[in-house]
Parts: C-alpha cells; sequence; structure tokens
C-alpha cells in the first residue's frame, strides 16, 4: 500500500489573469460601453419627418472607432502576459 504524505503541501490555485489584465479588461469595457453611448439618440418623435441629425459624426465616425478601439484594448488585455520578465 502507497502511504500519504501528510506534510506535502497542495498546490495553490493561481488566476489566470492578474491586476493588470482585469485593468485593461475594464478600460476596453468603458471605451465600448462610451461608445454605444455616444450612438444613441438622433431619432424622429414622428416617422414622417426625416432627421439629418442621424448621420452625425459623433454617430458614423467617433462612436464605432471608439468601440472598435474597446474591442483591440480587449485582445491586448487577453493577451498581456503579467508575469513576463523583463530584461
Amino acid at each position: 500500500m502507497s502511504k500519504k504524505n501528510k506534510n506535502a503541501q497542495k498546490p495553490t490555485p493561481q488566476f489566470i489573469f492578474q491586476k493588470r489584465n482585469y485593468l485593461f479588461l475594464f478600460i476596453g469595457l468603458a471605451f465600448i460601453a462610451l461608445g454605444f453611448i455616444l450612438m444613441t439618440g438622433g431619432g424622429s418623435d414622428d416617422p414622417n419627418v426625416f432627421n439629418p441629425d442621424i448621420y452625425s459624426f459623433r454617430r458614423i465616425r467617433l462612436a464605432p472607432t471608439l468601440v472598435l478601439i474597446g474591442l483591440g484594448i480587449q485582445v491586448y488585455a487577453i493577451l498581456l502576459n503579467p508575469n513576463k520578465n523583463k530584461k
């Protein structure tokens, strides 16, 4: 029969992401949320009246750019290795 070593230490569970990863994840999430907030509005109360404000710079260029930057930050946060030794 095998004997179990009572003094053997159990491996401590380690998280995949560290504090730095979560910081970048939340920054990316904030960019995405801000982009979607900037996309809202611009509609018309009366469906027979056209509102040209729906084609503003903020809704067509700025907001989608912020969403894409946020997604890029999310990818960077996932691929970031905080344990990498700096030379």
